[in-house]
């Protein structure tokens, strides 16, 4: 897709925010299994909507810490290839993040721990910032110009790799710009 052109897209959009959501839990779930799965007997969703999970006082509560604000650096990750523009990376994470605020509030209803909303706003921060890093980074490399071969009038390849462009003034008259490497710039006229 071209950056100038803007098209609305909603099937996009909702398919771009599915993923990433997708993605978020898959990655939560995971780090969850790693770092919480070896303290606790049993696995649930309590770890992962559940306020009262994310706290500050005991080992398991900072596993659950750690997890949620990893899984916002690989959100970050998500954003650059999924997103792939650095204005848009705070709406998407907003988004991740208040669809999981409806989700905690339908499961362990309004979190009232200061903590849970800490880790989230931090995350959604983590989430948004680096993945606008990222994307700008991306933005602003340079653009490859492949190579090609010139072709010579009779037909054969003369064997010289040059970037550039040829065109024709007039009936007769053509010419050529070349950059031969980093050594110089050629123009040719037939």
């Amino acid at each position: 897709m071209f950056y100038g052109a803007v098209v609305w897209d909603p099937w996009l959009i909702v398919a771009q925010i599915v993923c990433l959501q997708c993605l978020y839990y898959v990655t939560l779930g995971l780090l969850l299994a790693l770092l919480v799965g070896t303290r606790v007997s049993r696995m649930s969703l309590f770890y992962f909507f559940d306020f009262a999970a994310v706290t500050a006082s005991t080992v398991t509560g900072w596993c659950v810490i750690a997890s949620f604000l990893l899984t916002s650096l690989a959100g970050a990750g998500y954003l650059l290839y999924l997103v792939e523009r650095a204005k848009k990376c705070l709406d998407f994470s907003a988004t991740i993040y208040i669809i999981h605020l409806f989700i905690c509030v339908v499961y362990g209803g309004w979190p009232s721990s200061f903590t849970w909303w800490i880790v989230n706003i931090a995350g959604l921060a983590v989430m948004a910032l680096l993945g606008e890093y990222l994307c700008i980074r991306r933005e602003l490399r340079e653009i490859p110009i492949t190579r090609l071969r010139s072709m010579a009038t009779g037909g054969g390849s003369c064997g010289l790799e040059f970037v550039g462009f040829t065109f024709q003034l007039f009936v007769g008259f053509q010419v050529s710009i070349t950059r031969y490497g980093l050594d110089g710039i050629g123009i040719f006229w037939s």
